[in-house]
Parts: C-alpha cells; structure tokens; sequence
C-alpha cells in the first residue's frame, strides 16, 4: 500500500501542471473573446452616433436651407434689382444652436452638444456661366473672346482657357451612352484635362449653371465685369463698382451712362437681375464639422426651387 501511493506521487505533479495550463489557455480564450464583444460594441455606439449626428446636422441645415429660400422668396416681392445691398447678401455669422437643441419640454438646458451654425448666399450670377460659351452646337467667337479675357484675369494662361473652351463644346455635342457626362459642378471640369488649382481660381470668374445666363452688373467683381464687356478695362470695372456701392443699377442703361459711349452692353451678356443663387451651409457639432452648398433657382411666381445639392463627407478638424 504504501509503496503504491508513494509510486503515485511523482505522476500528480505533472497532472495539476497541466491542467494548470489548460485553466490558463481557457481563460486567454475567454479575456479574447469577451475583449472582442467590448470592443464591437463600443464600434457599434460609435457608429450609432455618428450617424445620429449626421442625421441632426442634415436636418439643421434643411432649415438653414429653408430659411434661405425664404429670404429670397421675400425678396422677390420687392420687383427690384438684385444687388449687395439687399438682406441675402448678409452673411450670417457662426451662431451656436446649442439652446435650441438641448430643450427637454419646456425647460433648457447646458447638457447638450455644442453646435453652431454659419452660412451665407452668393449670387451663381456674379460670375460667367459656361453655358453660353456654345450655342447651336458652336463655340460663339464672341463668347470665346469672354473666356480668354476672364481667363486671363483669373491669372491663368491661354492654353488652359482653348483646353476649356475645345473641352465644353465636345462635352456639350455628347449625346450616345458612350459618351462622358458632361459637366454638371466646377469640380467636374477634371474631366476635359484642368488640374485642380486651374479649377480653384476658374471658380472665381466661372459658375456652371443649367441654363444660359447674363451676368449681373451689381454683384459681379471687377474681373468678372472686365472680360465680359468688350472695351472695358479694370479701371473702368472699378467705376462700374463705385457706381453701385452709391446705388445699385436699376437698369442696363443707369450702367451704361457710367461706362460711356465707347461701351455697349448687351442685355445676353449682362443684366441687374438674377434667378441663380448659392446657399452655403455649415454646422459644426461638438468636434465635427457638416458643410452643405445648393444651387437655388428663383423663378417666376415666387417660386424658390432648390436644383442642386452638394454635402461633402462629416469631418472631424483632425482630418481636415
């Protein structure tokens, strides 16, 4: 008996090592697997509210949208001019919004996120619209001239305006499913060979609107008026300018009395009123930031019809 039990010990040893071993792989396993569930579920509330924000943001700047749209429509009322001088031409500084959202019934509170919300309307007139550079399936010499002239006032260099002006007319003769779809945004104008910092400083002379348009004379910069008017220089862009800061043209004649003789002003070509506008939108909330652009068209009637919508991804200022 006792020589058995003392045979036995030098096998117990081993036994309690293994299954010490196997106690420790199982609770590897097990840290492992719980650490993974934590972990999806952590992604999974993060996921849950980024999109609960996104969806918040979207809908703050419908409204910033809306009330755009509204202040235009108001607008409209008056029969007016378009000029600078008007309500939609103040830009509305960064407001926070955090007191509107974080109302639990009739009691507000500080608990909420921190939003803010800015934004402003430019006039899509202001600047030359790409679409009169063809007609009937042509380039229009005098059109073309426009371009070269804008082109160069923008600092850009004449191969680069031929590359936009051969570009659009192919793009607008584009008619079979195999072909490219023409441009429908400044950004689009990668497609016909312009790199991006030709782009960037065409977007302070060139908008792209659906239909042909003429430029406003009252809220047009000095660049944008001396390559659209055959015979005027800067320094006769800046007079036009001085004019309306006193008061905004009425009429194609009031401006023509300022340029003189020597100038004629088409009515395809310029006019004091526009239906065109852009709508810029940003909200920021907590350490993210949601921008919006729409293009808005006024149209007979009253009627304010948002057309074109761009809303770039939800940054965070880290990755800005």
């Amino acid at each position: 008996m006792t020589g058995r039990r003392h045979g036995d010990l030098p096998r117990a040893a081993p036994a309690r090592g293994a299954a010490l071993l196997v106690a420790m792989v199982l609770l590897t396993v097990v840290a492992t697997l719980a650490s993974g569930m934590v972990w999806q579920q952590w992604k999974g509330v993060e996921v849950e509210s980024a999109e609960r924000g996104r969806v918040q943001s979207a809908w703050v700047l419908q409204g910033a949208l809306d009330w755009a749209r509204l202040i235009l429509r108001e607008d409209a009322r008056s029969g007016r001019a378009t000029s600078l001088n008007e309500p939609w031409a103040t830009p509305l500084a960064e407001t926070r919004l955090s007191t509107f959202l974080a109302v639990d019934g009739d009691r507000k509170t500080d608990d909420g996120p921190e939003a803010f919300l800015d934004g402003s309307i430019t006039d899509a007139q202001s600047r030359y619209n790409l679409r009169n550079l063809v007609q009937d399936g042509k380039l229009v010499p005098a059109q073309l001239a426009m371009l070269q002239r804008l082109c160069a006032n923008a600092g850009i260099n004449k191969g680069s305006a031929t590359l936009l002006a051969e570009g659009w007319l192919a793009a607008s003769l584009a008619s079979d499913a195999t072909s490219p779809l023409p441009p429908q945004q400044m950004a689009d104008l990668v497609w016909i060979g312009l790199d991006a910092a030709t782009i960037e400083r065409l977007a302070s002379v060139i908008v792209l609107l659906p239909v042909a348009t003429p430029v406003n004379l009252n809220t047009a910069p000095r660049e944008v008026l001396a390559g659209v008017i055959n015979g005027l220089d800067l320094g006769g862009a800046d007079r036009l300018l001085q004019a309306r800061q006193r008061q905004p043209f009425r009429s194609l004649a009031e401006a023509g009395d300022v340029l003189g003789k020597g100038v004629t002003l088409e009515p395809r070509d310029v006019d004091v009123k526009s239906a065109f506008f852009e709508v810029h939108g940003r909200l920021r909330l907590d350490q993210r930031r949601l921008s919006e652009s729409t293009l808005i068209e006024r149209r007979n009637g009253l009627e304010v019809v948002a057309i074109q919508r761009l809303r770039p991804a939800w940054v965070s200022p880290a990755t800005r």
